[in-house]
């Protein structure tokens, strides 16, 4: 019974919560991030420099294959070894994209969110009590 007693203290805790929430947060947020560049940034970029796919070159280190092979086909050739740097340059530029896009988000979410200055506390009754007594001690 005392596991169940600390699981249930663990799962109610402020910090287990916030914790779940900003993951189903983070999933929502991820797939509106993703449509940002696939249906609005992508397709002026594309308009603008073609589709940017870097996805199909790569650089044959050793073995034979035809000019124009496909990245695929190249792999299923037998002796050969391939670099494919370019799918590592498309998700680099994707990255660069995303980063962007947060850095922009977070930027307006900034600017929206109104921070007031924090009143000062009242002080507490026995903090009063001692500058009552200060001041008194004072006057004499």
């Amino acid at each position: 019974m005392g596991m169940l007693k600390e699981f249930k203290e663990f799962a109610i805790k402020g910090n287990a919560v916030d914790l779940a929430v900003g993951v189903i947060i983070g999933g929502a947020f991820g797939k509106i991030v993703s449509s940002i560049i696939d249906d609005l940034i992508m397709p002026v970029v594309g308009a603008i420099i073609g589709k940017p796919d870097f996805s199909s070159l790569y650089l044959v280190l050793k073995g034979n294959v035809p000019p124009g092979t496909k990245l695929e086909e190249a792999r299923k050739i037998a002796d050969t070894s391939i670099f494919a740097y370019g799918n590592f340059i498309t998700i680099a530029i994707n990255f660069l994209l995303l980063a962007l896009v947060i850095f922009w988000m977070v930027k307006a979410m900034n600017r929206m969110k109104k921070e007031t200055p924090a009143e000062a506390a009242a002080p507490s009754s026995t903090d009063q009590l001692l500058m009552e007594i200060r001041d008194a001690l004072k006057k004499q």
